[in-house]
């Protein structure tokens, strides 16, 4: 992580760099859960459409791997979005139970 722009940066109390430090490190911890994400997606297509590898992929592995793909980040998508909802809803909930 290089937070060597951080210290240049004028005027930045210490609030604005810790700020800019979690933001930094939220946005890498997003590009290696998408890494991840992608990988292990590649992984089980691959695993589940190439039953004899060769120097190239037939018709149908490629068919095969591009809805695979599509169904898995398609899951993976119903799944993300359902489960921030449910935090968003449970936060309102608490919040609201505190006022």
């Amino acid at each position: 992580m290089d937070f060597s722009a951080l210290s240049g940066v004028k005027g930045a109390n210490a609030a604005e760099k810790k700020e800019a430090i979690k933001q930094q490190v939220s946005s890498e911890l997003a590009m290696a859960n998408a890494q991840q994400l992608i990988t292990k997606a590649t992984e089980k297509c691959y695993t589940k459409c190439v039953t004899s590898p060769g120097s190239s992929l037939s018709s149908k592995e490629e068919t095969c791997i591009t809805r695979c793909l599509e169904r898995y980040f398609e899951a993976f998508n119903i799944v993300s979005s359902t489960y921030v909802r449910r935090v968003s809803n449970e936060r309102n909930s608490v919040t609201n139970n505190m006022i």
